[in-house]
């Protein structure tokens, strides 16, 4: 069966950490980002696509199902990480999806080792996995601007109360 161009974006770890490496022998910036992105909204794209203005080339990790439901609680992710997956990697601002189903993406934000770390203005950099080692290793963590009302807890309750 043939590979679809989305697939090719979902990657392992170590397919994602070699193209970096060759990336930033290039002198191309890397962008790191993670989330669940069980159901994609808004807000999602809004950050995502800023994610990806600030570099060259933007990694995504995602949480797998597992790694989901120990967050989030049994009923989620509502979307399963296949699904997850191809959606993210069809952004043409997201150059590579790869999963982890660790606690946190700490691991993975080690072993790719990117110049900039992103989450949501929601967190304090200090409270963010991996800013420490992205900043020892010159890198920089940047914070940035979400878009109002936009949750999926927001939209699965919104779901909710229309049924």
């Amino acid at each position: 069966m043939p590979m679809f161009e989305t697939e090719k974006k979902i990657q392992t770890k170590e397919e994602v950490s070699k193209r970096v490496e060759q990336l930033k022998s290039e002198g191309k910036k890397v962008v790191f980002t993670n989330g669940c992105f069980d159901i994609v909204h808004l807000g999602h794209v809004d950050y995502l696509e800023k994610a990806r203005n600030l570099g060259d080339f933007l990694v995504v990790g995602l949480n797998t199902d597992s790694s989901v439901s120990r967050i989030k609680g049994p009923s989620r992710p509502v979307s399963d990480e296949n699904s997850r997956s191809r959606v993210m990697a069809s952004f043409g601002f997201v150059d590579a999806v790869v999963f982890f189903d660790e606690p946190t993406p700490k691991d993975l934000i080690e072993t790719i080792k990117p110049d900039i770390l992103t989450k949501g203005k929601d967190y304090q950099v200090e409270n963010i996995v991996g800013a420490d080692f992205v900043i020892k290793n010159g890198g920089k963590v940047e914070t940035l601007d979400l878009v109002n009302g936009y949750s999926t807890s927001s939209v699965i309750h919104k779901i909710q109360q229309t049924i």
